[in-house]
């Protein structure tokens, strides 16, 4: 189903209403209902070397039945967490749909994280099984309780990938779902703590159809390339739940940023919506445009971290085409967008998306008049809203207020709103650094440097950067017996790869004698991160 077209955005967002069915099975309700249209391109998957597939939807139906059979013969049954690590490949798409036509718990999880941050979500979501790369097999605890271990390219003691699903039938009778059961969980950084289980209901799955239909504007005839990480959430928002809901074709590419390449694959592959980060559009209109054949693309959207206005207009004017901000969370999908239609205006992310209603609250949860900067909050109940943190209620509770209004959720960035409606985003209320469009959290920064012996003390902020957005910058205060120099920060940084997902280690590192604190011992990260932007971020 789709809701009312957008042909003028109030008129819309006064007259809509959430419609979300009693059950909803993604893999039920969307895949194998586009796969009875025949032979409908659901995939179009390449790597670095060349190397290219196309999948309809009827072929991911059928493997992801095989591969869901291959789970339910190993005993994974409904409720189930199930663990899929997998890079950029056509299998992260059919495990996807596998899990979720078993009526388990998928839990998408980044390629490059390390044996520690593998085995904490592993551990925490209690999982039953994962679907992980023969490299990252030898990351995975053998003690743990797994049910199953599916390799792709196989390893000592799993199953392979292709193998296993070869044999296996290619009929299925998906479980029925009820829309408040759970689907799936993300893990996501927070400023304190170990990340937390962001975890979804399927009516979540259903309605990550509203913001591809109005944001993204996809229709069936659509082909839309996100370049977001498969562990992300916003992977589902603009690679799988919502593209495939709206039937539009998808472009998965597995190989590093180049721009020229990205350039050349836009126009190989006549991509029509093209999402990317704010970082790769800093580097892409550097390059000459003019030279590749973008007539396919109607639009780029882009989310994740702020975008500048005078890179999306140098972009748009490149292109010829709009360039079109949004903003969510983990916790609220995609919440706030620009709408083709709509007139956007300059530094705003955009308006709500229809069935949202937000207000900017203040220290204590009282709405904000126009213009006034406070906390930007969001009214529930909503069925984009997650179910809550996997096993911690009380994280979740701390974020949640009540007023004359309603009931809110804090979402812990700042902005304000026009007379309008349009939402201004401001910064991050929290200690977030958003790097490239990847959210990390300073005390898993800090708690691998604190693993080094030469350091006493540490802090982890975010730093300006013209490329990233954010990079990391890390404050040591060095043990005895240790001195600063470019060797040992070298040392600290290849410590950090090793020790955490190497995207997470700091770019930028300071020796200082002390950290800031305030009476009761606490390090201000506030204090550290005002110093960087307002010093244009030096290193030190």
């Amino acid at each position: 189903m789709s809701y009312p077209p957008m042909d003028d955005y109030a008129a819309t967002y006064r007259g809509f209403a959430w419609d979300v069915p009693e059950h909803f099975n993604f893999g039920a309700d969307v895949v194998d209902r586009w796969a009875r249209e025949g032979d409908k391109l659901a995939l179009i998957w390449r790597d670095e070397a060349g190397a290219e597939r196309r999948f309809t939807f009827a072929e991911i139906a059928r493997r992801s039945n095989r591969l869901a059979n291959v789970l339910a013969a190993h005993g994974i049954v409904k409720g189930d967490r199930v663990v899929v690590m997998l890079p950029r490949v056509p299998a992260w798409q059919i495990a996807m749909v596998a899990v979720l036509k078993l009526g388990a718990v998928v839990v998408p999880c980044i390629d490059m994280l390390t044996v520690g941050d593998l085995g904490y979500r592993l551990a925490h979501a209690g999982a039953k099984a994962i679907v992980t790369t023969a490299a990252n097999a030898e990351k995975v605890d053998t003690d743990l309780p797994l049910l199953a271990k599916i390799a792709l390219g196989g390893a000592k003691g799993w199953l392979d990938f292709d193998e296993a699903i070869a044999d296996a039938p290619n009929e299925l009778s998906p479980v029925l779902v009820a829309a408040d059961d759970p689907a799936a969980i993300y893990y996501t950084s927070g400023t304190t703590g170990n990340p937390k289980g962001v975890t979804h209901a399927a009516r979540g799955l259903f309605v990550w159809r509203a913001q591809a239909q109005y944001w993204l504007d996809l229709s069936p005839e659509d082909r839309i390339w996100c370049t977001a990480d498969t562990g992300w959430s916003k992977a589902g928002t603009s690679i799988l739940f919502g593209p495939w809901s709206q039937g539009a074709a998808v472009f998965f590419y597995n190989g590093p940023f180049d721009p020229r390449t990205r350039l050349e694959l836009l126009q190989r592959y006549r991509v029509s919506v093209f999402c990317a980060a704010a970082t790769e559009l800093r580097q892409l209109i550097f390059e000459d445009v003019a030279a590749y054949d973008l007539t396919a693309l109607r639009h780029t959207v882009s989310a994740g971290e702020m975008l500048n206005p005078e890179v999306a207009q140098r972009w748009s004017a490149l292109t010829g085409r709009p360039t079109r901000e949004g903003y969510g969370q983990t916790e609220t999908l995609m919440s706030v967008h620009n709408y083709p239609n709509t007139p956007a205006k300059l530094g705003s992310v955009g308006l709500p998306l229809p069935g949202y209603t937000l207000a900017i609250l203040d220290s204590k949860g009282r709405r904000l008049r126009a213009g006034e900067t406070g906390v930007l909050a969001i009214q529930l109940p909503n069925p984009n809203f997650m179910l809550g943190y996997w096993n911690e209620p009380e994280r979740a509770q701390a974020q949640i207020v009540g007023n004359d209004d309603g009931t809110w959720w804090l979402t812990g960035d700042t902005a304000f709103v026009d007379r309008d409606g349009y939402v201004f985003f401001q910064g991050r209320a929290d200690d977030i650094i958003s790097s490239a469009g990847y959210r990390i959290g300073p005390s898993e920064v800090e708690n691998a440097l604190l693993e080094h012996p030469a350091v006493r003390e540490c802090a982890a902020v975010a730093s300006p950067d013209p490329d990233r957005g954010e990079v990391v910058k890390a404050f040591v205060v060095l043990a005895e017996g240790f001195e600063g120099s470019d060797g040992l920060v070298a040392e600290l940084q290849s410590h950090c790869k090793r020790t955490t997902a190497p995207y997470k280690y700091p770019r930028r590192i300071a020796f200082v004698d002390d950290l800031p604190k305030n009476a009761a011992g606490k390090i201000l990260r506030g204090e550290l991160k005002r110093r960087e932007f307002e010093g244009a971020g030096e290193t030190g």
